[in-house]
């Protein structure tokens, strides 16, 4: 009875993710003809595309045993901050902040890269200067280059460039403070979230205008180019416009992440980090440089889902990513990745958010009411962590033993 009472355990533990995704898809299915057809799952994977995005860099942060509140005020900053790029051919808020960033972002990265090629044959002190010297350099040219396509706009290329940087610095600061500092995660990112949200209304102007994006002959007017209308199209496949661009978005990223989690060292690390923070100092990982990592990975997949937000809805606002962050948490959760940190994983957060997205397809398609979706969804919450944490499965596994105890 023990060994089979622990069988049972494990496999409700392991498979009841995917088993519940599947029993989901069956009852969509069911409930409603239209649930299959291509443009219902093309229209899914339209909807958890930018969650997903912004779930991905959460996992990477719950995964350290920390959380993230600024993704959402994040997502709304840099939707403002991509909108005016896009549309303004002068100086502005949106610009002058985002031209800085790019250039600091540039000359850490190039300064970092110089400092791994340089022959390892030269002193500390000549990599250091060596490197310093590369980082300036790409600070330098990339200020100028961002500043000299102010007066012309941004395209798709120079929005992709420029707004996820916003995201990625910002994310580092709140990492940074939550490091160097010793404060929990909690706070400092509450923090960052009110402050992002006031910095979004400054950048915006007249307390938080909504700024709308058109397309059209860049050449001629001061609109986005017609280009930038590709980030909210539909690939065809065999001829019928099957994958959403931000689809393809969304499983770049997520396949990047696993490779990072799965394949690289740094992956060990942030498994390192959240499974005993003490633990991973005493062996040598440099726990600072993690937490400050993937603070500012999510930072950044925030800042390119404001990108696609801007493609989608053709605006950028200053509440865009309201109740975002939340929306991220549930998946993550769901997902099975522990709030404890050090347990969980990619794969499990994309299954979590297609759980999330076909739940609330299905209830749109069946007409139930926003206010009854939010309560379902909560519940759903409590029954993932009660799975998460082998609580639900030992009820099950008990309640099962003492049926068989009565009839036995």
């Amino acid at each position: 009875m023990a060994v089979f009472r622990a069988r049972l355990l494990g496999l409700i533990r392991s498979g009841s993710l995917y088993l519940g995704l599947l029993a989901l898809f069956i009852t969509g299915s069911l409930l409603s003809d239209e649930f299959l057809s291509i443009d219902n799952q093309r229209d899914v994977l339209w909807q958890v595309s930018s969650i997903g995005i912004i779930a991905v860099g959460m996992t990477l942060v719950i995964l350290t045993a920390g959380i993230d509140l600024s993704v959402g005020s994040l997502l709304s900053l840099c939707s403002v901050v991509c909108a005016m790029l896009l549309m303004e051919r002068e100086w502005t808020q949106a610009s002058r902040l985002a031209v800085p960033c790019f250039a600091i972002a540039c000359g850490a990265l190039f300064g970092w890269v110089g400092l791994q090629v340089l022959p390892a044959r030269r002193s500390h002190r000549e990599r250091l200067l060596g490197s310093l010297g590369v980082g300036l350099s790409a600070l330098a040219l990339a200020a100028w280059w961002g500043a000299s396509r102010v007066p012309h706009g941004f395209g798709v290329i120079g929005v992709l460039l420029l707004v996820p940087p916003v995201g990625l610095l910002l994310g580092a600061v709140s990492g940074t403070i939550i490091a160097k500092g010793n404060l929990q995660p909690f706070i400092v990112t509450l923090a960052m979230m009110v402050s992002a949200v006031g910095l979004a209304k400054y950048v915006a102007g007249h307390g938080g205008a909504v700024h709308p994006i058109y397309t059209g002959d860049a050449a001629r007017e001061a609109v986005a180019p017609l280009s930038f209308e590709s980030l909210a199209s539909n690939i065809p496949v065999f001829g019928t416009k099957l994958i959403p661009v931000p689809g393809i978005f969304f499983a770049c990223i997520a396949l990047a992440a696993w490779l990072l989690l799965n394949k690289l060292n740094v992956g060990r690390y942030i498994y390192a980090v959240g499974g005993n923070e003490e633990a991973a100092r005493y062996s040598g990982i440099n726990t600072h440089r993690v937490k400050v990592m993937v603070y500012a990975l999510s930072g950044m997949l925030s800042a390119v889902a404001a990108v696609l937000y801007c493609a989608q809805f053709t605006q950028g606002k200053s509440d865009a990513g309201f109740t975002r962050e939340l929306d991220a948490i549930a998946a993550v959760v769901i997902g099975g990745t522990s709030l404890m940190g050090g347990r969980g994983g990619i794969g499990g957060t994309v299954v979590g958010v297609f759980i999330f997205g076909y739940l609330g397809n299905i209830l749109n398609l069946r007409g139930v009411s926003s206010e009854f979706q939010d309560i379902l969804k909560g519940l759903i919450i409590v029954v993932a962590v009660l799975l998460q944490e082998g609580t639900l499965t030992r009820w099950i596994a008990g309640g099962y033993g003492r049926i068989v105890g009565l009839f036995g």
